[in-house]
C-alpha cells in the first residue's frame, strides 16, 4: 500500500547555516492519524514547510499519495489541505466567501462549492456566521474557519499545524471529535501540537523530532511502553509519612494527598498492594501527568 506521505532522508539548511532537518525519514501510512512532536525548532514548521511547498528543501525526496513534489507538486498539492500556525485569510471578507474562494482554485465548480461550504461549515459549528465577515469572529472560530477553507477541496490528507491554539476547551473538544470522524472517513491527519494529551487521546501514530532529526516513531501504545517512569497523585485515609514504605511518594498540598512515583521496579499494582497491607484505603488515584507527555519529557 502506498503511504500517504512518504519522506526520505530529507535535509534542510537555511542560508545561515542553521541545519533545521538533518536527514529525516517518515512513512506515514493511509488512514493514519500521525502526530508530529517537538520542541519550538525542533523542525516541525519547516518539515511541513517543505510538505505545502512554503520552504524549499536542500535535499532528499518527498511524496504525497506517491506523487514526487519535485516532479508534480501542482498534482500533489490537490491531494493535501493545510491548516497553518497563522491565520492567512482576508479578515474584510464573509466567513462562506473564504471557503467558496478556496474550492475554486482547485477547480471545484461553483455550485458544488458553495453545497460543500455549507455542509463543512454546519459540521464545524460556523454555519450561522456564514455571513459574517471573519474579523467579527472569535479566535476559536477563526481556527475553525482554517480547518473548513483546508477541507473544502475534499483532500485525502490534512496537515495541522498547532490547530487548536488559542481555542478554549468547550470548543477545542468539538473540533476533537470532528477530526476523529474525518479520519474515520479515510482522511490521513497529520499534527503538530504542543498539547500531548491531544496527541495521546487523537492520534494512532506519533513522531517525535528533536534538533532536525526523528529520535523516535512508532505505534502509540508500543512507545508507551518505553516509559519508565509516571506519576499518580494517591489520595489516602490516613497519613503515610510515617509509613516505612517501598516506593517514592510526596505530600501535596492537598489534604492526605501523594505524588507517587511509578515504575518498573515499583509498578502500581505494587504500591496499591503495598499500601492494603499497611491497612491503608485508596480514596482516589490519578494520573498526575499523561503517559504521552511524561515520555516525551524524558526523551526531549
Amino acid at each position: 500500500m502506498k503511504s500517504a506521505i512518504s519522506i526520505k532522508n530529507l535535509k534542510k539548511t537555511y542560508k545561515s547555516g542553521t541545519k533545521a532537518l538533518k536527514g529525516i525519514s517518515l512513512e506515514i501510512q493511509k488512514g493514519e492519524f500521525h502526530a508530529l512532536l517537538g520542541a519550538n525548532g525542533a523542525g516541525k514548521t519547516t518539515t511541513i514547510g517543505i510538505l505545502t511547498d512554503i520552504v524549499n528543501k536542500t535535499s532528499g525526496t518527498v511524496k504525497i499519495h506517491g506523487i514526487d513534489i519535485d516532479k508534480d507538486f501542482s498534482l500533489a498539492k490537490t491531494k493535501i489541505g493545510v491548516v497553518p500556525q497563522e491565520m492567512n485569510f482576508n479578515i474584510f471578507e464573509k466567513v462562506e466567501d473564504i471557503v467558496i474562494q478556496q474550492a475554486g482554485y482547485y477547480g471545484v465548480p461553483e455550485k458544488i462549492a458553495i453545497q460543500k461550504t455549507h455542509e463543512i461549515l454546519k459540521k464545524l459549528s460556523l454555519y450561522d456566521k456564514r455571513n459574517v465577515t471573519s474579523k467579527m469572529l472569535s479566535g476559536g472560530m477563526k481556527r475553525r474557519l482554517m480547518i473548513a477553507r483546508a477541507l473544502v477541496h475534499d483532500p485525502q490528507v490534512l496537515i495541522l499545524d498547532e490547530p487548536t491554539a488559542g481555542v478554549d476547551v468547550e470548543l477545542r473538544h468539538d473540533m476533537y471529535k470532528f477530526l476523529i470522524e474525518l479520519n474515520k472517513s479515510g482522511v490521513t491527519i497529520l499534527l503538530t501540537t504542543h498539547y500531548l494529551e491531544e496527541a495521546e487521546s487523537l492520534c494512532d501514530n506519533i513522531s517525535i523530532i528533536k534538533s532536525g532529526e526523528i529520535i523516535l516513531t512508532g505505534e502509540k501504545n508500543k512507545i508507551l511502553k518505553n516509559l519508565n517512569t509516571e506519576y499518580y497523585l494517591i489520595e489516602t485515609n490516613k497519613a503515610i509519612d510515617n509509613i516505612d514504605l517501598n516506593f517514592e511518594f510526596e505530600k501535596t498540598t492537598s489534604s492526605l494527598e501523594y505524588t507517587v512515583k511509578i515504575n518498573k521496579k515499583n509498578p502500581l499494582e505494587k504500591v496499591i498492594t503495598e499500601l492494603t497491607n499497611q491497612s491503608v484505603k485508596i480514596n482516589s488515584i490519578k494520573p498526575k501527568t499523561n503517559r504521552l507527555e511524561q515520555l516525551y519529557l524524558e526523551l526531549t
